[in-house]
């Protein structure tokens, strides 16, 4: 497969992962404004922008700038609406390998945008939801199992992670009174509230809360189900493979981001929740940088934000 073509299916499954997390991280970032009264408004959104990777905001932050710089804005690189512009072009430069389902789509998502972008908050969240879930669902429909799909898993399963440890930092930060609504809205954000409820019969402790985004292997959005899909693709993706050790620099970057979440005891992860979800975003960000190096054409024309330095 040519590089261009692999490099645009991967960043489609990026930008779709980011638009599809930004939307629900947002959600629960209001959810928590509106449900908690005590929560502090600029310290809550200053730690949102930590957490996204801006450091640059002039002025003092609240919900409406949130809003604004995370959502609407579609000049500002971080927002939604300039994630789904990038889908769109990324998709462009695949447009022969994308069946006319995924593209329609795509392209009916961006033309969405300008609609969008005058919706109330909670009305643009569950319309971006919508969107991505159809991009998915035809992308899953209608692609064959090649090159082409692996790299779009991969791209889709790397942000996925790098989100989820977003969405981890921001209900440890705002989890400190006890209350539990700040993990009882990340996982309704990630769509695994009554999941959770089942598989935990009905306990709502916030330990539990954790371990189900962090470690269960049979939920598509926790951390090790994320990662281990991501080492799949890239498994498929190397056909060379090895007797020993790791040709491929990503999976050995992504297979011990993996196990050092999967096999340490959850009490240590949650004393150190903060520290761990930027160890695990770094290593995201470095996988992403090896397998551009390895299959990719150095032309750089993406433009990441939001990642953590390196």
């Amino acid at each position: 497969m040519l590089s261009r073509i692999g490099e645009s299916l991967f960043w489609i499954g990026r930008y779709l992962e980011r638009a599809d997390d930004t939307a629900r991280l947002l959600d629960v970032q209001m959810q928590m404004l509106v449900e908690d009264p005590a929560t502090d408004e600029v310290t809550s959104c200053q730690q949102l922008f930590a957490v996204m990777g801006i450091d640059d905001f002039g002025g003092v932050p609240n919900r409406w700038s949130m809003l604004d710089l995370l959502a609407y804005d579609q000049k500002s690189p971080t927002s939604i609406a300039a994630v789904i512009g990038s889908m769109r072009e990324a998709a462009r430069s695949a447009r022969e390998t994308l069946s006319t389902d995924v593209w329609s789509a795509i392209n009916t998502t961006w033309q969405g945008v300008p609609a969008a972008t005058s919706m109330r908050p909670v009305e643009m969240f569950n319309w971006v939801r919508r969107r991505t879930a159809m991009i998915s669902g035809s992308a899953d429909d209608s692609m064959p199992r090649d090159q082409g799909w692996y790299f779009y898993v991969l791209g889709r399963n790397i942000e996925r992670a790098d989100m989820t440890a977003r969405l981890l930092s921001t209900a440890a930060s705002a989890g400190g009174s006890g209350s539990g609504v700040a993990w009882q809205n990340t996982l309704r954000a990630c769509g695994g509230y009554e999941s959770f409820l089942r598989t935990y019969r009905g306990i709502e402790r916030d330990s539990a809360a954790a371990e189900y985004l962090l470690l269960d292997r049979w939920f598509p959005r926790s951390l090790v189900s994320s990662l281990t899909e991501a080492e799949r693709a890239l498994t498929r993706l190397d056909v060379a493979g090895r007797r020993a050790g790791f040709s491929d620099e990503a999976l050995r970057l992504l297979g011990r981001a993996r196990t050092e979440i999967e096999y340490r005891p959850l009490n240590e992860l949650l004393e150190t929740m903060p520290f761990e979800m930027e160890r695990l975003q770094r290593a995201c960000a470095a996988a992403s940088d090896a397998i551009t190096a390895r299959y990719f054409a150095q032309e750089d024309w993406h433009m990441w934000t939001g990642r953590v330095s390196l």
